[in-house]
């Protein structure tokens, strides 16, 4: 049983793991200054400098060798005095890609982007999984247990914990790294996801994660819930740290949340994660040039996050190629419910590369999907579909086809209006 190893055992076990998925391993000594592999200069260096270069090289050919430099110093050197604005900067890149500009042979400033990742073929990254990497800042020396790196980016740090003893349960890892994080900000810099575990219990959370919101991961391919008899960290790496499971994770299933003041960063769930890829195969489905146009339902339980589901769906679908940039219709059937989304999806304006809409009734509504072709994320009730007399047809709204509707409690509202629709 897990329960019974040691804290080295448990890191063996853990790499071994992460081999099963492809991924290279490593001493973290190893790879030290004076290390038989030293990829590193000294202790405070948290990026694996040559391993991130070697990737800019390969995923940005076209660019001069000044570009990529600029790009690397971006990389290396965070910008803010604060760890989650520094975190949110390197998503942004992560995402997006490093603003450079170099001279072109006819004396003009070219301005673009270098990826540091490449999202579509994952295996032209390079994947790592380090253990006992030790990082310096100050006087402050710190040894996380596992450390995740991609093209030489710590991506994700792990702490796992001896259940066998009393003293350092999965409560214990987590207050871990709560210490790390304060003691080596950073490594936390570059930070996807955290993981904790003690042999038993696994859990992932993120850098504003608090200990409650550290949640299991509980299927290896979405199919079904793993049996118990499975250790939960060996479902947790295997269904999350699957090379091309991570690359989605990291770039389109987390997100910074904001109401102005604070902001949490938020990793989907394994619900949320494998309902939401059903949710855009069924879609690409359905939008085909034969396709029936209907999508499905997806089922939640109160608390289980139907709000950032719905966010993580849009989000993928306004990035997909075959749905040509889509308008998507967000339906509600109360007002307060179609305020209360609205406000979820406006704090999640980055993910959803834009800001949604509101529409104020039928005829904005109308003015809103008549006057794009493409692209924007409208809230509605469903109010404004009804037909305006007794008797009436309910009126065309849009003869455009890349238009995808989302209905909100479409159990109360989607059979009829003769359904209970709250005015």
């Amino acid at each position: 049983m897990m329960s019974n190893f040691t804290e080295s055992q448990l890191e063996e076990a853990t790499l071994e793991w992460f081999q099963e998925l492809g991924y290279a391993t490593a001493f973290g000594p190893e790879l030290s200054p004076g290390g038989d592999y030293p990829e590193r200069e000294d202790y405070g260096e948290v990026l694996l400098g040559e391993r991130l270069r070697d990737a800019l090289r390969r995923l940005n050919p076209t660019l001069p060798p000044d570009a990529l430099d600029e790009a690397y110093r971006k990389v290396a050197v965070p910008q803010s005095p604060g760890l989650l604005q520094n975190n949110r900067a390197f998503h942004t890149m992560l995402e997006n890609g490093v603003d450079v500009s170099y001279r072109q042979p006819d004396g003009t400033m070219r301005y673009t982007q270098a990826r540091l990742f490449d999202m579509q073929h994952w295996d032209r990254n390079d994947f790592l999984a380090v253990n006992q990497f030790t990082v310096t800042e100050g006087k402050t020396e710190k040894r996380p247990d596992v450390v995740v790196f991609v093209n030489g980016i710590p991506l994700v740090v792990m702490e796992l914990k001896n259940a066998a003893d009393e003293g350092a349960d999965i409560s214990a890892a987590y207050h871990q790294l709560q210490t790390y994080k304060g003691a080596i900000p950073t490594l936390f810099a570059y930070n996807a996801f955290l993981v904790i575990s003690d042999g038993v219990n696994a859990r992932a959370g993120t850098l504003t994660s608090n200990e409650e919101r550290f949640m299991a991961w509980r299927t290896v391919d979405g199919e079904g819930v793993a049996p118990l008899s499975i250790p939960q960290l060996e479902v947790l790496i295997l269904g999350m740290f699957q090379r091309e499971h991570l690359m989605e994770l990291i770039s389109q299933f987390e997100l910074f949340q904001t109401d102005g003041k604070d902001t949490w960063k938020i990793l989907a769930g394994y619900h949320q994660y494998h309902a939401v890829l059903k949710a855009v195969e069924s879609t690409e489905r359905a939008t085909l040039a034969q396709g029936d146009r209907r999508i499905g339902v997806i089922w939640h339980t109160q608390g289980s996050g139907k709000s950032l589901s719905m966010v993580f769906y849009a989000g993928k679908l306004v990035i997909n190629e075959q749905l040509g940039n889509p308008t998507i219709v967000v339906i509600t059937d109360r007002n307060d419910l179609d305020d209360q989304l609205f406000s979820t999806f406006s704090k999640c304006s980055d993910i959803l590369r834009g800001t949604p809409m509101q529409a104020t009734d039928r005829a904005h509504l109308r003015a809103l999907l008549e006057s794009r072709e493409s692209g924007g994320i409208i809230f509605t009730t469903i109010q404004k579909f009804a037909p305006e007399e007794k008797g009436d047809s309910a009126p065309v709204l849009t003869n455009r086809k890349n238009v995808i509707v989302m209905a909100d409690e479409a159990h109360r509202s989607q059979y009829g209006f003769a359904a209970d629709v709250v005015k």
